[in-house]
Protein backbone atom coordinates (compact mmCIF):
# COMPACT_ATOMS: atom_id res chain seq x y z
CA UNK A 1 0.00 0.00 0.00
CA UNK A 2 1.25 3.69 -0.76
CA UNK A 3 2.27 5.71 2.18
CA UNK A 4 -0.31 8.19 3.10
CA UNK A 5 1.41 11.49 3.53
CA UNK A 6 -0.54 14.39 6.30
CA UNK A 7 -0.92 16.09 3.00
CA UNK A 8 -2.34 13.50 0.80
CA UNK A 9 -5.00 13.54 4.18
CA UNK A 10 -5.61 16.52 5.48
CA UNK A 11 -6.49 18.51 2.65
CA UNK A 12 -10.16 18.56 1.03
CA UNK A 13 -9.55 18.58 -2.23
CA UNK A 14 -10.61 21.57 -4.38
CA UNK A 15 -8.45 19.38 -6.67
CA UNK A 16 -10.91 17.35 -9.40
CA UNK A 17 -9.12 13.89 -8.44
CA UNK A 18 -10.91 13.38 -5.71
CA UNK A 19 -12.15 16.04 -3.29
CA UNK A 20 -11.95 13.76 -0.56
CA UNK A 21 -11.35 15.14 2.87
CA UNK A 22 -8.91 12.27 4.39
CA UNK A 23 -9.63 10.51 7.83
CA UNK A 24 -8.11 12.55 10.50
CA UNK A 25 -6.26 9.74 12.29
CA UNK A 26 -3.23 11.17 11.09
CA UNK A 27 -3.79 14.29 13.38
CA UNK A 28 -4.97 12.20 16.11
CA UNK A 29 -2.88 9.52 16.40
CA UNK A 30 -3.66 6.89 19.15
CA UNK A 31 -7.26 7.24 19.45
CA UNK A 32 -9.19 4.53 18.40
CA UNK A 33 -11.00 4.73 15.22
CA UNK A 34 -14.18 4.29 13.97
CA UNK A 35 -15.38 4.52 10.81
CA UNK A 36 -18.73 4.64 8.95
CA UNK A 37 -19.50 3.90 5.43
CA UNK A 38 -23.02 5.83 4.62
CA UNK A 39 -24.60 8.89 5.28
CA UNK A 40 -28.31 8.30 5.42
CA UNK A 41 -30.39 7.72 8.27
CA UNK A 42 -28.28 4.96 9.89
CA UNK A 43 -24.52 5.97 9.12
CA UNK A 44 -24.86 9.89 9.96
CA UNK A 45 -26.91 9.44 13.01
CA UNK A 46 -24.60 6.44 14.38
CA UNK A 47 -21.65 8.99 13.38
CA UNK A 48 -22.93 11.83 15.24
CA UNK A 49 -23.83 9.81 18.67
CA UNK A 50 -20.59 8.26 18.57
CA UNK A 51 -18.68 11.71 18.54
CA UNK A 52 -21.66 13.53 20.49
CA UNK A 53 -21.03 10.52 22.99
CA UNK A 54 -17.42 9.99 23.09
CA UNK A 55 -15.88 13.26 23.04
CA UNK A 56 -12.06 13.32 22.44
CA UNK A 57 -12.16 9.76 23.08
CA UNK A 58 -12.93 8.52 19.86
CA UNK A 59 -11.68 9.38 15.98
CA UNK A 60 -14.67 9.03 14.00
CA UNK A 61 -14.72 9.17 10.18
CA UNK A 62 -17.34 9.21 8.27
CA UNK A 63 -17.48 8.27 3.95
CA UNK A 64 -19.94 8.89 1.94
CA UNK A 65 -19.97 9.30 -2.00
CA UNK A 66 -22.55 12.17 -2.31
CA UNK A 67 -21.77 15.78 -0.63
CA UNK A 68 -25.40 15.97 0.16
CA UNK A 69 -28.54 13.62 0.87
CA UNK A 70 -31.93 13.57 0.00
CA UNK A 71 -34.00 11.29 1.90
CA UNK A 72 -36.07 8.81 0.09
CA UNK A 73 -38.23 9.39 3.16
CA UNK A 74 -40.56 12.67 2.87
CA UNK A 75 -39.63 11.99 -1.09
CA UNK A 76 -43.75 10.96 -1.67
CA UNK A 77 -44.99 14.52 -0.06
CA UNK A 78 -42.39 16.18 -2.98
CA UNK A 79 -44.32 14.20 -5.45
CA UNK A 80 -47.56 15.25 -3.56
CA UNK A 81 -46.18 18.93 -4.10
CA UNK A 82 -46.43 18.98 -0.21
CA UNK A 83 -42.59 19.41 0.03
CA UNK A 84 -39.82 21.27 -1.82
CA UNK A 85 -36.64 19.42 -2.82
CA UNK A 86 -34.55 21.54 -0.78
CA UNK A 87 -36.97 20.50 2.21
CA UNK A 88 -35.81 17.28 2.14
CA UNK A 89 -32.09 17.62 0.57
CA UNK A 90 -29.68 17.83 3.86
CA UNK A 91 -25.75 18.46 4.11
CA UNK A 92 -23.30 17.48 6.34
CA UNK A 93 -21.41 20.52 7.33
CA UNK A 94 -22.78 20.70 11.27
CA UNK A 95 -21.31 16.99 11.79
CA UNK A 96 -18.05 18.22 10.90
CA UNK A 97 -17.96 21.90 12.31
CA UNK A 98 -20.03 20.92 15.86
CA UNK A 99 -18.93 17.38 16.09
CA UNK A 100 -15.55 16.99 14.60
CA UNK A 101 -16.16 14.50 12.25
CA UNK A 102 -14.04 13.87 9.26
CA UNK A 103 -16.44 14.00 6.21
CA UNK A 104 -14.71 11.56 3.56
CA UNK A 105 -16.79 12.52 0.07
CA UNK A 106 -15.38 9.78 -1.91
CA UNK A 107 -17.00 5.91 -3.13
CA UNK A 108 -15.90 3.05 -0.74
CA UNK A 109 -14.92 0.42 -3.25
CA UNK A 110 -13.96 -2.58 -0.73
CA UNK A 111 -13.96 -3.30 2.90
CA UNK A 112 -10.50 -5.11 3.46
CA UNK A 113 -11.61 -7.12 6.49
CA UNK A 114 -7.87 -8.98 7.28
CA UNK A 115 -6.69 -5.15 7.37
CA UNK A 116 -9.41 -3.53 9.00
CA UNK A 117 -9.85 -0.85 6.23
CA UNK A 118 -12.10 0.44 3.84
CA UNK A 119 -10.70 0.55 0.24
CA UNK A 120 -11.30 4.13 -1.78
CA UNK A 121 -12.14 3.42 -5.24
CA UNK A 122 -9.48 6.18 -6.36
CA UNK A 123 -7.13 4.28 -4.79
CA UNK A 124 -6.07 5.39 -0.49
CA UNK A 125 -7.53 3.50 2.15
CA UNK A 126 -8.92 4.27 5.29
CA UNK A 127 -8.28 2.42 8.37
CA UNK A 128 -10.45 1.64 11.41
CA UNK A 129 -10.63 -0.29 14.29
CA UNK A 130 -14.30 -0.79 14.36
CA UNK A 131 -16.89 0.00 11.28
CA UNK A 132 -20.64 0.60 10.52
CA UNK A 133 -21.88 -0.09 7.41
CA UNK A 134 -24.87 1.13 6.62
CA UNK A 135 -25.15 1.52 2.68
CA UNK A 136 -28.92 1.28 2.30
CA UNK A 137 -30.49 -0.99 -0.81
CA UNK A 138 -29.28 -1.85 -4.26
CA UNK A 139 -31.61 -2.82 -6.64
CA UNK A 140 -32.19 -6.95 -8.28
CA UNK A 141 -32.53 -4.87 -11.84
CA UNK A 142 -33.66 -8.43 -13.44
CA UNK A 143 -36.37 -9.21 -10.84
CA UNK A 144 -38.98 -7.26 -13.18
CA UNK A 145 -38.10 -8.93 -17.04
CA UNK A 146 -36.90 -6.22 -19.51
CA UNK A 147 -35.74 -3.63 -16.46
CA UNK A 148 -32.78 -2.83 -15.84
CA UNK A 149 -30.40 0.69 -14.87
CA UNK A 150 -30.79 1.83 -18.12
CA UNK A 151 -34.67 1.44 -18.19
CA UNK A 152 -35.04 2.86 -15.17
CA UNK A 153 -34.13 6.68 -16.90
CA UNK A 154 -37.75 5.84 -18.58
CA UNK A 155 -39.65 3.86 -15.99
CA UNK A 156 -37.96 5.50 -12.76
CA UNK A 157 -37.77 3.96 -9.56
CA UNK A 158 -37.29 6.99 -7.83
CA UNK A 159 -36.87 4.10 -4.84
CA UNK A 160 -33.31 6.20 -3.74
CA UNK A 161 -33.51 10.01 -3.43
CA UNK A 162 -31.92 12.13 -5.54
CA UNK A 163 -31.70 12.37 -9.35
CA UNK A 164 -34.83 9.65 -9.70
CA UNK A 165 -37.00 11.98 -7.45
CA UNK A 166 -36.80 14.62 -9.61
CA UNK A 167 -37.34 12.50 -12.93
CA UNK A 168 -40.39 10.81 -11.34
CA UNK A 169 -42.19 13.86 -10.78
CA UNK A 170 -41.33 15.37 -14.08
CA UNK A 171 -42.90 12.55 -15.74
CA UNK A 172 -45.97 12.55 -13.06
CA UNK A 173 -46.74 16.08 -13.96
CA UNK A 174 -46.53 15.85 -17.91
CA UNK A 175 -48.95 13.09 -17.46
CA UNK A 176 -52.72 14.16 -18.62
CA UNK A 177 -56.19 13.84 -18.19
CA UNK A 178 -56.93 10.58 -19.09
CA UNK A 179 -53.65 9.46 -19.20
CA UNK A 180 -53.14 5.78 -17.07
CA UNK A 181 -50.22 5.45 -14.53
CA UNK A 182 -48.44 1.86 -14.16
CA UNK A 183 -46.77 1.22 -10.91
CA UNK A 184 -44.85 -2.14 -10.50
CA UNK A 185 -44.45 -3.02 -6.70
CA UNK A 186 -41.88 -4.91 -5.38
CA UNK A 187 -41.64 -8.11 -3.24
CA UNK A 188 -40.66 -8.61 0.02
CA UNK A 189 -38.71 -7.31 1.75
CA UNK A 190 -37.94 -3.76 0.57
CA UNK A 191 -37.58 -0.49 2.22
CA UNK A 192 -40.52 1.69 3.63
CA UNK A 193 -43.35 -1.75 3.27
CA UNK A 194 -46.05 1.22 2.80
CA UNK A 195 -43.82 3.86 0.56
CA UNK A 196 -45.49 2.32 -2.72
CA UNK A 197 -49.21 3.01 -1.71
CA UNK A 198 -48.04 6.71 -0.01
CA UNK A 199 -47.18 7.44 -3.57
CA UNK A 200 -50.26 6.03 -5.13
CA UNK A 201 -52.13 8.34 -3.21
CA UNK A 202 -49.97 11.51 -3.84
CA UNK A 203 -49.75 10.54 -7.99
CA UNK A 204 -53.95 10.78 -7.23
CA UNK A 205 -53.66 13.95 -5.68
CA UNK A 206 -51.72 15.57 -8.00
CA UNK A 207 -53.61 14.03 -10.63
CA UNK A 208 -57.40 15.24 -8.86
CA UNK A 209 -56.03 18.51 -8.28
CA UNK A 210 -55.59 19.59 -11.79
CA UNK A 211 -59.11 18.02 -12.64
CA UNK A 212 -57.62 15.17 -14.42
CA UNK A 213 -60.33 12.63 -12.99
CA UNK A 214 -60.40 10.51 -16.00
CA UNK A 215 -57.05 9.32 -15.54
CA UNK A 216 -56.27 5.75 -13.50
CA UNK A 217 -53.45 4.44 -11.58
CA UNK A 218 -53.21 0.53 -11.87
CA UNK A 219 -50.94 -1.14 -9.19
CA UNK A 220 -49.35 -4.17 -10.44
CA UNK A 221 -48.21 -5.81 -6.93
CA UNK A 222 -46.37 -8.95 -6.31
CA UNK A 223 -47.64 -9.13 -2.99
CA UNK A 224 -50.48 -10.66 -2.04
CA UNK A 225 -51.68 -7.95 0.59
CA UNK A 226 -49.13 -5.00 1.82
CA UNK A 227 -48.91 -2.50 4.60
CA UNK A 228 -51.88 -0.24 5.74
CA UNK A 229 -53.88 -1.96 2.78
CA UNK A 230 -57.20 -0.93 5.17
CA UNK A 231 -56.42 2.26 5.57
CA UNK A 232 -55.03 2.86 2.15
CA UNK A 233 -57.89 1.91 0.29
CA UNK A 234 -60.57 3.25 2.28
CA UNK A 235 -58.66 6.66 1.27
CA UNK A 236 -58.42 6.01 -2.00
CA UNK A 237 -62.26 5.21 -2.39
CA UNK A 238 -63.18 8.44 -0.29
CA UNK A 239 -60.80 10.62 -2.00
CA UNK A 240 -60.02 9.27 -5.33
CA UNK A 241 -63.26 6.80 -6.08
CA UNK A 242 -62.68 4.52 -9.38
CA UNK A 243 -58.80 6.33 -9.72
CA UNK A 244 -56.90 3.48 -8.42
CA UNK A 245 -56.88 -0.08 -9.03
CA UNK A 246 -55.02 -2.93 -6.74
CA UNK A 247 -53.56 -6.44 -8.49
CA UNK A 248 -52.44 -8.99 -6.55
CA UNK A 249 -50.85 -11.90 -7.86
CA UNK A 250 -53.68 -13.96 -7.53
CA UNK A 251 -55.44 -11.91 -9.93
CA UNK A 252 -53.01 -10.71 -12.26
CA UNK A 253 -51.42 -13.91 -12.42
CA UNK A 254 -47.77 -13.19 -12.20
CA UNK A 255 -45.30 -10.13 -14.00
CA UNK A 256 -44.07 -11.66 -17.59
CA UNK A 257 -42.21 -8.61 -18.23
CA UNK A 258 -41.94 -4.56 -19.28
CA UNK A 259 -41.38 -2.77 -21.95
CA UNK A 260 -39.62 0.90 -21.85
CA UNK A 261 -40.05 1.44 -25.07
CA UNK A 262 -44.22 1.04 -25.46
CA UNK A 263 -44.53 1.47 -21.70
CA UNK A 264 -45.94 -2.02 -21.53
CA UNK A 265 -46.59 -4.12 -18.36
CA UNK A 266 -47.15 -7.39 -19.24
CA UNK A 267 -49.21 -9.85 -17.11
CA UNK A 268 -50.32 -13.17 -17.18
CA UNK A 269 -53.89 -11.59 -17.08
CA UNK A 270 -53.72 -8.41 -19.50
CA UNK A 271 -51.07 -6.32 -20.74
CA UNK A 272 -51.24 -2.49 -19.18
CA UNK A 273 -50.34 0.84 -21.26
CA UNK A 274 -48.38 3.44 -18.93
CA UNK A 275 -48.13 6.90 -20.21
CA UNK A 276 -45.88 6.82 -16.87
CA UNK A 277 -44.55 3.25 -15.67
CA UNK A 278 -42.97 3.48 -12.13
CA UNK A 279 -41.50 0.12 -11.48
CA UNK A 280 -39.99 -0.65 -8.08
CA UNK A 281 -37.73 -3.57 -8.52
CA UNK A 282 -36.75 -6.24 -6.09
CA UNK A 283 -33.80 -4.94 -3.66
CA UNK A 284 -30.52 -6.49 -1.60
CA UNK A 285 -28.19 -4.78 0.61
CA UNK A 286 -25.96 -2.09 -0.74
CA UNK A 287 -23.14 -3.37 -2.90
CA UNK A 288 -20.52 -3.23 -0.88
CA UNK A 289 -22.18 -5.32 1.54
CA UNK A 290 -21.72 -7.84 -0.98
CA UNK A 291 -18.73 -6.93 -2.16
CA UNK A 292 -17.57 -7.61 1.45
CA UNK A 293 -18.94 -10.93 2.72
CA UNK A 294 -21.22 -9.59 4.89
CA UNK A 295 -24.87 -10.62 3.34
CA UNK A 296 -26.39 -13.96 3.14
CA UNK A 297 -28.09 -16.26 0.94
CA UNK A 298 -30.87 -13.75 1.27
CA UNK A 299 -28.81 -10.53 -0.27
CA UNK A 300 -29.06 -9.03 3.47
CA UNK A 301 -26.84 -8.86 6.24
CA UNK A 302 -27.19 -11.13 9.58
CA UNK A 303 -26.34 -8.96 12.54
CA UNK A 304 -26.68 -9.86 16.02
CA UNK A 305 -29.60 -8.16 17.57
CA UNK A 306 -28.18 -7.28 21.22
CA UNK A 307 -25.85 -4.92 18.91
CA UNK A 308 -26.03 -4.92 15.25
CA UNK A 309 -22.93 -6.53 15.29
CA UNK A 310 -22.32 -8.45 12.02
CA UNK A 311 -22.72 -12.17 12.76
CA UNK A 312 -19.73 -12.17 9.67
CA UNK A 313 -17.04 -9.92 11.26
CA UNK A 314 -16.88 -8.88 14.83
CA UNK A 315 -15.43 -5.75 13.76
CA UNK A 316 -18.21 -4.72 11.91
CA UNK A 317 -21.65 -3.27 12.59
CA UNK A 318 -24.36 -2.99 10.25
CA UNK A 319 -27.53 -0.78 10.30
CA UNK A 320 -30.72 0.68 8.27
CA UNK A 321 -32.36 -1.01 4.83
CA UNK A 322 -29.21 -3.60 4.28
CA UNK A 323 -29.69 -5.96 7.67
CA UNK A 324 -31.21 -8.39 8.41
CA UNK A 325 -33.79 -6.94 10.60
CA UNK A 326 -35.86 -9.08 12.50
CA UNK A 327 -39.49 -8.07 12.87
CA UNK A 328 -38.64 -4.23 12.29
CA UNK A 329 -39.66 -2.82 8.86
CA UNK A 330 -36.60 -1.66 6.67
CA UNK A 331 -37.48 2.25 7.51
CA UNK A 332 -35.33 5.23 8.17
CA UNK A 333 -36.92 5.40 11.68
CA UNK A 334 -35.37 1.86 11.91
CA UNK A 335 -32.22 3.04 10.50
CA UNK A 336 -31.76 5.79 13.38
CA UNK A 337 -32.73 3.73 16.09
CA UNK A 338 -30.50 0.85 14.81
CA UNK A 339 -27.61 3.46 14.32
CA UNK A 340 -28.24 4.46 18.19
CA UNK A 341 -27.76 1.11 19.50
CA UNK A 342 -24.44 0.09 17.38
CA UNK A 343 -23.02 3.11 18.32
CA UNK A 344 -23.48 2.49 22.15
CA UNK A 345 -22.03 -1.01 21.50
CA UNK A 346 -18.67 0.56 19.69
CA UNK A 347 -18.40 3.16 22.63
CA UNK A 348 -18.40 0.14 24.61
CA UNK A 349 -15.86 -1.88 22.47
CA UNK A 350 -13.02 1.19 22.25
CA UNK A 351 -13.37 3.48 25.32
CA UNK A 352 -15.21 1.12 27.37
CA UNK A 353 -18.24 2.79 27.91
CA UNK A 354 -21.12 1.17 29.71
CA UNK A 355 -23.95 -0.35 27.40
CA UNK A 356 -27.22 -1.23 27.83
CA UNK A 357 -29.38 -3.72 26.68
CA UNK A 358 -30.66 -3.05 22.93
CA UNK A 359 -34.02 -1.17 22.76
CA UNK A 360 -35.78 -0.40 19.56
CA UNK A 361 -38.50 2.07 17.78
CA UNK A 362 -40.14 2.86 14.75
CA UNK A 363 -42.90 4.50 12.92
CA UNK A 364 -43.97 4.88 9.38
CA UNK A 365 -46.72 7.83 8.77
CA UNK A 366 -48.21 7.88 5.50
CA UNK A 367 -50.24 10.89 3.70
CA UNK A 368 -53.40 10.08 1.88
CA UNK A 369 -54.68 13.04 0.96
CA UNK A 370 -54.39 16.73 2.33
CA UNK A 371 -54.59 16.30 6.36
CA UNK A 372 -55.50 12.47 6.11
CA UNK A 373 -52.38 11.05 7.70
CA UNK A 374 -52.25 7.58 8.44
CA UNK A 375 -49.33 5.41 10.96
CA UNK A 376 -47.99 2.58 12.01
CA UNK A 377 -45.01 1.58 14.42
CA UNK A 378 -44.04 -0.89 16.96
CA UNK A 379 -41.46 -0.91 20.41
CA UNK A 380 -38.60 -3.80 19.98
CA UNK A 381 -35.92 -5.58 22.09
CA UNK A 382 -33.01 -7.43 20.96
CA UNK A 383 -33.60 -11.01 21.74
CA UNK A 384 -30.88 -13.80 20.98
CA UNK A 385 -33.30 -15.21 18.06
CA UNK A 386 -33.79 -11.45 16.56
CA UNK A 387 -35.05 -7.78 16.63
CA UNK A 388 -38.30 -9.04 18.65
CA UNK A 389 -41.40 -6.67 18.47
CA UNK A 390 -42.91 -6.03 21.97
CA UNK A 391 -45.65 -3.81 21.38
CA UNK A 392 -47.44 -2.59 18.35
CA UNK A 393 -49.89 0.21 17.09
CA UNK A 394 -51.96 1.18 14.05
CA UNK A 395 -54.60 4.03 12.73
CA UNK A 396 -57.61 2.59 12.11
CA UNK A 397 -60.47 2.95 9.58
CA UNK A 398 -62.85 5.22 9.90
CA UNK A 399 -60.98 7.78 11.97
CA UNK A 400 -62.13 11.31 12.38
CA UNK A 401 -60.56 14.33 10.35
CA UNK A 402 -59.03 15.91 13.36
CA UNK A 403 -57.43 12.55 14.25
CA UNK A 404 -56.04 11.74 10.91
CA UNK A 405 -54.89 15.77 10.63
CA UNK A 406 -53.10 15.62 14.00
CA UNK A 407 -51.45 12.10 12.55
CA UNK A 408 -50.27 14.12 9.24
CA UNK A 409 -48.92 17.53 12.09
CA UNK A 410 -46.98 14.45 14.16
CA UNK A 411 -45.40 13.50 10.80
CA UNK A 412 -44.17 17.23 10.00
CA UNK A 413 -42.33 16.92 13.54
CA UNK A 414 -41.40 13.42 13.21
CA UNK A 415 -39.30 14.77 10.19
CA UNK A 416 -37.51 17.98 11.56
CA UNK A 417 -36.55 15.83 14.87
CA UNK A 418 -35.30 12.93 13.00
CA UNK A 419 -33.43 15.12 10.09
CA UNK A 420 -32.33 16.98 13.41
CA UNK A 421 -31.19 13.79 14.95
CA UNK A 422 -29.55 12.79 11.80
CA UNK A 423 -27.39 15.82 10.81
CA UNK A 424 -27.06 17.59 13.86
CA UNK A 425 -29.06 20.70 13.02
Amino acid sequence: MPKLTRRAFGLVAGAAAANLAMPAYLRAQGKPRAVVVGGGAGGATAARYMAKDAGDELDVTLIEANPKYTTCFFSNLYLGDFRTFDSITHGYNTLQSNYGITLVNGFAEAIDRDANEVVMADGPRVPYDRLLVSPGIDFIWDSVPGYSEEASEIMPHSWKGGAQTKLLKSKLDAVEDGQQIVMVAPPNPFRCPPGPYERVSMFAHVLKAKGHTDSRIVIIDPKPTFSKQGLFEEGWEKHYPGMVEWYGPDVHGGIVGVDPSTGEVETDLDTFQGDLVNVIPAQKAGNIAHVAGLANETGFCPIDPHSMRSKMDDNIFVVGDACIPGDMPKSAFSANSQAKVAAMAIRGDLVGSRVFPAKYSNTCWSLIETDDGVKVGAQYVGTDEKISSTSKFISQTGEDAGTRKATYEESLGWYSGITSDIFGV
